[in-house]
């Protein structure tokens, strides 16, 4: 897999469905100290995103304000229930269960990971009315 290009366009989000798939995505982050961010098939047509910046390592650090979007938007997706109420929020580790399309899984997988580089823009096209400001 090659690094994804920052930001990440929706449809280069990678499906790291099933345990070796997960796990080769995961090293491969971790080797090219990048943020981690897949999404996963959890059965026919729902999906899972996760985004983790652990990976990238201790040079990667995430801002308040970053945190405090990425935390509104997941609120704002539990609200609006495109997503279950399971969601983990971080501050390094960020998952949501129950997406039901896989493009907008993979459009939820881009807009975080350019969030989690500092750009909110694609979070706020993704995450309409979350209270994201630019």
């Amino acid at each position: 897999m090659e690094q994804l290009p920052i930001a990440c366009p929706a449809h280069r989000s990678p499906d790291a469905t099933g345990t070796d798939a997960f796990h080769a995505a995961y090293r491969q982050a971790m080797a090219q100290h990048a943020v981690f961010v897949t999404i996963e098939s959890e059965k026919r047509q729902v999906w899972t995103v996760k985004a983790d910046t652990l990976t990238v390592g201790s040079g990667h650090a995430i801002d308040d304000a970053v945190n405090e979007a990425v935390r509104a938007a997941i609120t704002r997706l539990l609200q609006s229930r495109e997503v279950e109420w399971d969601a983990c929020t971080g501050p390094a580790y960020f998952m949501m269960h129950g997406v039901r399309s896989e493009e907008r899984a993979r459009e939820l997988a881009a807009a975080f990971h350019a969030v989690l580089y500092g750009d909110l823009q694609p979070l706020t096209r993704a995450v309409p009315g979350a209270g994201l400001h630019e």
